[in-house]
């Protein structure tokens, strides 16, 4: 008897589980540590420990743009829903501000404000992608 093939959603959770796994394990150790990369530091919401996140965006003025992949689902996202003060390193300075998660913004449309490379991957891989806000101090 032949089995039925996995549902859309449990493909999208496959890949889910697939894409985060090999970003912690593999990709983030490695970029975290490149001078030029840009990180999102967050506050754990359980740990209260720093994390520190490789992501792409832009700054404009005194606001960093972003946009998270798995959208609710980010580690970022659930803990700048806890505690929305973070740091965003860009060129190798480390910037203080308020995240702001904005679910009516187009993030596909924000997309195409962002830097392209990272915005490709970012619709390759997501699958529920949402726009970040970052309002930079000083």
């Amino acid at each position: 008897m032949a089995q039925a093939s996995p549902s859309p959603s449990r493909l999208a959770e496959l890949r889910f589980r697939a894409i985060t796994t090999l970003q912690r394990r593999v990709v983030n150790p490695l970029t975290r540590r490149m001078p030029g990369q840009i990180l999102l530091e967050t506050t754990g919401r359980v740990s209260g420990l720093p994390r520190r996140t490789p992501v792409g965006g832009r700054r404009v003025g005194d606001v960093f743009w972003l946009v998270s992949e798995f959208g609710e689902r980010s580690q970022y996202v659930r803990n700048i829903h806890a505690d929305p003060r973070v740091r965003v390193r860009l060129r190798g300075r480390w910037h203080t501000g308020t995240a702001h998660v904005l679910p009516d913004d187009d993030p596909v449309a924000r997309l195409r404000t962002l830097p392209r490379g990272n915005s490709a991957a970012v619709r390759v891989v997501g699958v529920s992608l949402l726009t970040v806000r970052v309002e930079l101090e000083g």
